[in-house]
């Protein structure tokens, strides 16, 4: 808060008597200058839109309060309220003491529209009245005013102070400056939080509800976002982990009924939004249908399935309703809108990995995610947090009588346990999840509680090698012994890879109950029926040392990455030095003109220098594919499991799964039958194999369900590897190069994601599949199937959104998710049969009555501050809470070109706009009740 000058006088002769000699005057004085400057009289402060919707009263930093007539936006000069004017019958002691300094609230009264309330940041509260124009009630406060509340019969008004602090004040006639009823610290007698909000709430059974944001001690708890409620001998502060924005409290929307009896509060934090029911024991959450905390823990990974059949969407929904027993009854208590949107025609899960260790299950169906069920793999590892402890459990001696809320929680025991990808087999119900530090799990779907028996396997993926030392973080320690597990997905085999680094790919074949993993030095399979480890490969390059460091060592490779640059610099100039010599050495042959027009010119093509063997991470393994196929011969075909590395290497295992009847009694074997090197050694992102009708081979059990045609097995089938360069197609199973697709030469872009998407026609069951393609630059290319055709380009994200880029995920008709922020997915679809789009309507209802429940936190306490702390505008949301409809309200603080107006108005024309920007007004967005 700002100082006056007398007191920054007195700070200065008393600096000046303990430090004679070390005092600066020129410095003194310029921080003198500075602190003295006269305050904007433009700087808004405080806004109240009255219920009359013909007026707009701005409380600024100098103590005035401007009248702005609606809708024409013009300043009543006659009407202002000054500093003066409001000083003229308060007493004389108090008047030569203090002065009035900015407007911190203005509040209508609840039962008279013609008077309102004016709170001062000094302490000095009026009730003004409009009609003869000046002060009625004087209350004469001693701490630094927050916020005011009015009682709902107006016998009554709380202030909220710095000091952490209220105060209540009686409102009536006969006395016109009255002493306060009470003032109370709840949370003292030790220096406290500013309580920056209060709302006091009336209850048929004669005891308030006082709720308020703020008044933590500050020694101990001043880093807390709390807001308490308090009802008789009940009290609790709710801990939010983000900063509050702004909260209101739900009651009877009625005048005329006496009491106010609240049913629920309504918080909105920084990063959720949290209703509490405040009508059953206990205060529990109401769980939220929508605007869900997508990074409740920071997003890893995602994984997306189309189509989920109903007996698997039902147990899942299942698992989860039993994990929500904590949460109220209560349904949602903001309406307002009616969703126009059809049912969607099928069901569709988009799974979140995240930094935690957790996996979350979203309905991705319609245009809301909606959460279904979380799964943790916590309980499989010891962490320094016990998973069995209930943050909610509070001791019943505590005090502050803490206890957390709300589901964002963005602090991580351990790194490690982050999960890094996810493979979720819709028909069988077998989950793979890998994580950070090349923990691989197979879990499958239990309905009840369980203790499982976890059976751990060890994956050596440097078994072959000497030399080589890992240097990065330590592999997660297992719990030994049963491990009871909650209905939903339980794990029953983890796979520990060694060295313990990050799991890159992932692949289930849940009807040969295998799962293949991989990772910067190999790759590995694993039969989770037999429990025991089939083969694994190391794909580490002798001198990538790189791969070994862990992701925390990667400066030291710093120098070599610069040596590695400017030798492939130079080159390519000496390959182009030594082509345009033997350009001129053989001349240039002439055409004339006629000829050239009948020559077909190929497209321009860019070139493309080939990757060195030794660069770093040539053995990370991109991708994993599973595949019924012709590889040793064109007579038999059998299962095979095909890797792509980060060095432009293909490798295709052939896999020995033994029939049905014997599969327990007989190993699967393996054995390599090729490996591919591409010529510019590209990164290997995707493999796909064709039967022979060019159609890509269904999903595993997807034919058995019949759900699809079966592949043929007749033609000869094709391969398709994709690099970030181009699409090459093989012939199998001789691998003979057939066709091929530099889209890096020709388009100049990288391919950064890629999968097989179903497009089909909204007229006809005409339907075909082709390749959708992310690039490094944010586009998506459709590519025809078998023929490699690009059909057409969209932009799509922004090339300079890497994150965005990186976090895309397809669905397999035609959509996609991709991470705009931390928090926010956005959908895009590439077919015109497949879209899902908002379509709701809301209904604004007329403004009836004088609305008198508000009291503001959000807009007004967000500019006070930044005034008293920074000195600077800055924007900042939140605001007045208003119980029923507030059109006039939304459309003031929402509208730009409204808020320019007022700005140059309030200015008298001074300067540009843009001057006037420089020194700022300072508006934001209000938390309404959803009613409205």
């Amino acid at each position: 808060m700002a100082a006056s000058k007398q007191e920054i006088q007195q700070g200065v002769e008393l600096l000046m008597e303990a430090y004679p000699e070390d005092i600066d005057l020129k410095l003194i004085d310029e921080h003198l200058h500075f602190h003295l400057s006269p305050p904007s009289a433009t700087q808004v402060t405080a806004i109240l839109a009255h219920s009359s919707q013909e007026f707009l009263y701005l409380g600024t930093e100098t103590g005035n309060v401007f009248v702005v007539e609606l809708p024409s936006f013009r300043i009543l000069e006659d009407r202002t309220i000054s500093p003066e004017m409001v000083l003229q019958q308060v007493p004389e002691d108090y008047r030569s003491r203090r002065s009035l300094e900015l407007v911190e609230s203005l509040r209508e009264h609840p039962q008279n529209p013609n008077q309102f309330l004016i709170g001062y940041s000094r302490g000095l509260i009026v009730l003004w009245d409009l009609k003869s124009n000046k002060a009625t009630h004087h209350f004469l406060g001693n701490q630094q005013l927050e916020n005011l509340f009015w009682q709902k019969n107006g016998c009554q008004i709380i202030s909220c102070h710095y000091d952490g602090s209220y105060t209540q004040w009686p409102v009536s006639s006969d006395d016109r400056q009255p002493e306060p009823l009470e003032s109370k610290m709840p949370y003292g007698p030790f220096p406290c939080k500013a309580i920056t909000k209060i709302c006091w709430q009336t209850a048929k059974n004669g005891l308030p509800y006082i709720v308020f944001q703020g008044g933590m001690p500050r020694a101990s708890y001043g880093d807390r976002h709390s807001i308490s409620v308090i009802h008789g001998n009940q009290q609790t502060a709710f801990d939010f982990t983000s900063r509050v924005i702004d909260f209101f409290v739900i009651a009877d929307p009625d005048p005329r009924v006496e009491f106010d009896d609240p049913s629920a509060m309504v918080v909105l934090a920084e990063e959720e939004l949290v209703v509490i029911d405040l009508k059953t024991p206990g205060w529990p959450s109401v769980q939220p249908p929508y605007l869900a905390s997508l990074h409740c823990s920071a997003i890893t990974c995602s994984h997306h399935v189309s189509n989920i059949p109903l007996k698997l969407w039902e147990r899942i929904i299942t698992a989860g309703n039993k994990q929500n027993s904590h949460f109220s009854n209560m349904p949602w208590p903001i309406d307002g809108g009616a969703s126009l949107t059809p049912d969607p025609p099928q069901r569709d899960l988009l799974l979140t990995g995240h930094e935690d260790g957790t996996v979350r299950f979203w309905n991705a169906s319609g245009v809301c995610l909606s959460l279904l069920y979380k799964l943790s793999t916590v309980r499989v590892f010891h962490t320094d947090a016990d998973p069995n402890d209930n943050m909610n459990q509070m001791g019943e001696d505590e005090w502050p009588p803490l206890r957390k809320v709300g589901s964002f929680d963005p602090y991580s025991d351990d790194p490690r346990l982050g999960i890094q990808k996810i493979f979720l087999c819709k028909y069988s119900g077998y989950l793979a999840v890998a994580g950070t530090a090349g923990q691989v799990l197979v879990m499958e779907l239990n309905d009840e509680e369980a203790e499982q028996v976890i059976n751990h396997a060890e994956a050596d993926l440097l078994q072959y090698q000497e030399g080589y030392r890992w240097k990065g973080h330590e592999r997660l320690k297992t719990r030994e012994g049963p491990v009871r597990f909650e209905a939903g997905f339980q794990p029953f085999v983890l796979v520990q890879c060694q060295p313990p680094a990050v799991v890159t790919s992932l692949a289930l074949h849940s009807e040969w109950k295998l799962v293949a993993f991989g990772t910067s030095h190999g790759f590995g399979l694993f039969d989770h029926q037999q429990k025991r480890l089939v083969f694994v490969k190391c794909t580490l390059h002798p001198s990538d040392q790189l791969a070994l460091e862990g992701p925390l060592s990667r400066v030291k490779s710093l120098k070599k990455s610069l040596r590695q640059s400017f030798r492939r610099i130079r080159r390519s100039r000496v390959s182009n030095r030594k082509q345009r010599t033997a350009e001129a050495q053989e001349g240039i042959p002439r055409y004339d003109q006629d000829a050239l027009q009948e020559i077909e010119l190929a497209p321009v093509q860019r070139k493309i220098e080939a990757r060195s063997a030794e660069d770093s991470f040539t053995g990370f393994v991109r991708t994993l594919y599973f595949a019924d196929t012709f590889l040793r011969d064109s007579s038999r075909h059998s299962p095979s499991l095909w890797a792509g590395t980060n060095g432009g290497t293909v490798y295709a295992f052939s896999l020995r799964v033994p029939p049905a009847e014997r599969r327990m009694d007989e190993p699967v074997k393996a054995e390599q039958a090729k490996e591919i090197q591409l010529m510019h050694r590209a990164p290997v992102v995707g493999i796909l194999v064709l039967d022979g009708h060019s159609t890509p081979l269904p999903e595993p059990l997807e034919a058995a369900h019949d759900l699809s045609k079966s592949p043929d097995m007749q033609g000869s089938h094709q391969l398709l590897v994709v690099s970030e360069e181009q699409f090459k197609i093989f012939t199998l199973p001789k691998v003979s190069s057939k066709l091929k697709l530099k889209l890096t030469a020709l388009e100049g872009c990288r391919v950064r994601k890629v999968t097989v998407a179903n497009f089909a026609s909204n007229k006809d069951e005409y339907s075909e599949n082709d390749l959708a393609v992310l690039t490094n630059l944010g586009d998506i290319h459709i590519i025809s199937l078998p023929l490699l055709k690009i059909q057409v380009r969209y932009p799509c994200i922004r090339k300079e959104d890497v994150s965005g880029i990186a976090s895309c995920v397809f669905t397999r008709y035609g959509q996609g998710f991709y991470l705009i922020s931390p928090s926010e997915f956005e959908r895009f679809s590439l077919s015109t049969k497949w879209l899902v789009e908002p379509r709701c309507l809301v209904e604004a209802p007329e403004n009836t009555g004088n609305n008198y429940e508000h009291s503001a936190s959000g807009t007004e306490k967000a500019l006070k501050k930044s005034n008293r702390e920074s000195g600077r505008s800055s924007s900042a949301q939140g605001g007045d809470e208003r119980k029923t409809g507030k059109l006039m309200e939304h459309a003031l603080l929402n509208d730009e070109k409204v808020l320019k107006e007022i700005q140059s108005t309030l200015e008298g024309g001074r300067g540009s706009y843009n001057d006037r920007n420089a020194r700022g007004i300072q508006l934001g967005h209000r938390l309404s009740n959803g009613g409205e």
